[in-house]
């Protein structure tokens, strides 16, 4: 996973940061279907903004065009308007991607990013991580200087 893990996204939209990342997911090799899982993410997006708060958004979608579970984890510096709950930016994304017919692991690993973002000590972690290598060691638990 540490090639699905950015410490930084550029885009300057909405639009931008979901092509970014589901870009980078293509290029890395870990989708096989770049517009099926934009297509996916989009409907899921439509039907209610996944910009949460605390600067954290969870694009995700369901598509059969990927075999399994698929994520990504992206930081956005300046920080992106999302339409998040809290009216503020994003700058903590988390993308999930799985097969429709699958829905135990989606459904696991968005209660999983959930508790590690409910922490203020870990998303101030992950926006201090200035390499995607930090930023991979702080989703893993990894201390810092360990």
């Amino acid at each position: 996973m540490p090639e699905a893990v950015w410490a930084d996204l550029k885009a300057g939209d909405k639009e931008g940061v979901i092509e970014e990342m589901v870009g980078r997911l293509y290029a890395a090799g870990k989708i096989p279907e770049r517009e099926a899982v934009l297509k996916a993410i989009w409907e899921r997006e439509r039907k209610m903004s996944t910009g949460l708060q605390n600067g954290i958004a969870v694009p995700h979608g369901r598509t059969d065009a990927v075999a399994g579970l698929t994520a990504a984890v992206g930081i956005h510096r300046a920080g992106v308007d999302f339409g998040a709950l809290d009216g503020k930016p994003c700058h903590i994304f988390i993308m999930t991607i799985s097969p429709v017919s699958r829905a135990g692991p989606h459904m696991q690993f968005l209660a999983e990013v959930s508790r590690l973002v409910s922490r203020p000590e870990e998303r101030e972690r992950l926006l201090k991580a200035h390499t995607h290598a930090e930023v991979y060691d702080v989703l893993i638990g990894k201390k810092q200087g360990a």
